[in-house]
């Protein structure tokens, strides 16, 4: 009985890591196409063209993180508690922004004024610029640990979160988010726009493979992540950098589906590579190792582990296969003529 349970707890570690890899990657380009779209489109048409490649998918994407956020509460219900008054402060901004995202998009095309437009188009630019930051912060200071008492509260105000590594998290996710949108965009667009989009990748992608390598060597000093269960375990996020370098290879010739491709498994290695630096830690504290939460201390009773467990492998296959159907029917691309929702 013991093993079911550690392995339910395991089990359900690897549920969630895997929850946030497909946010990260599947909002990961709706953030850094929001964050463009404004700036990229020359007029209306173009702009409604570079929110469209992105329409049917935004809103099902989010899904991943409420999902994350359900099984985190129900399986370690002390990491939720943790997590979300720890970084109270910085979530309700995110939740504040996704907000306003999502009028953005449905009220952006309500009514044909200019003003109209321009106000919502800064809504979907909040809304897809400052989640990456606030998530780059938080994924730092994962890494390095926060200070959590034997109470398992974290103690200290917000600002304290705010060091340079988790400033250099920010930018770092930003730059990554908005180099994975702009490769999704080359996919989903032809032209012009598309080789806007493609040329628009080449300028920011040193930025981003600059301060990609920087935190993670940084992170090796600072943090155990990367090394925790031994030294091998850092060509891991090198090899995330790896494919970073060969994505912005790829976008210069024009291989766009390849380009995509490894934008995705960048961000999949990085997040994975964290996750897997934190087992069994669920939250490090920085006071005390002692104090660190782990999938045993953290986690629900056995019963609600199994409940869980049958729930989900019973409903999980027909939101996988939602999730890939709605990619496969909304694969066309979008061209400048097309008739537009937002």
């Amino acid at each position: 009985m013991e093993v079911l349970e550690l392995s339910l707890n395991e089990f359900w570690f690897i549920v969630i890591t895997i929850f946030f890899v497909g946010f990260f990657v599947l909002e990961g380009f709706d953030f850094g196409v929001g964050t463009i779209a404004r700036f990229l489109g020359r007029n209306e048409q173009e702009k409604k063209v570079y929110l469209n490649t992105i329409g049917p998918f935004w809103d099902a994407n989010e899904v991943w993180l409420i999902t994350a956020g359900g099984a985190m509460f129900a399986a370690f219900p002390h990491w939720y508690a943790t997590m979300f008054s720890g970084f109270y402060i910085p979530l309700v901004f995110m939740l504040i922004a996704l907000i306003v995202r999502g009028a953005a998009f449905q009220f952006r095309g309500e009514i044909q004024n200019e003003k109209w437009k321009t106000t919502w188009d800064w809504g979907i630019w909040l809304g897809s610029f400052l989640p990456p930051i606030l998530w780059g912060v938080v994924l730092a200071n994962f890494m390095v640990g926060m200070p959590i008492n034997g109470e398992k509260e974290m103690v200290g105000g917000f600002v304290q979160f705010l060091h340079p590594y988790a400033l250099l998290g920010g930018v770092m996710f930003l730059l990554l988010t908005l180099t994975h949108g702009l490769q999704f965009i080359t996919i989903r667009t032809t032209g012009e726009l598309q080789e806007r989009a493609r040329e628009m990748g080449r300028k920011v992608a040193p930025f981003t493979i600059i301060t990609f390598l920087a935190f993670i060597v940084i992170g090796y000093f600072v943090s155990d992540v990367f090394t925790y269960h031994g030294q091998t375990f850092f060509v891991i996020p090198l090899l995330a950098w790896v494919a970073l370098l060969f994505a912005n290879l790829y976008n210069t010739n024009k291989m766009d589906i390849n380009a995509f491709l490894l934008t995705s498994v960048t961000i999949i290695l990085l997040t994975g590579s964290i996750f897997i630096g934190m087992f069994p830690r669920v939250m490090i504290s920085s006071i005390s190792d002692a104090y660190s939460l782990t999938v045993y201390t953290a986690a629900s009773g056995s019963y609600s582990l199994k409940v869980m467990t049958i729930f989900s492998v019973a409903i999980l296959p027909f939101v996988l296969g939602y999730t890939i159907w709605s990619y496969y029917v909304f694969r066309k691309r979008i061209k400048s003529d097309d008739e537009l929702e937002y």
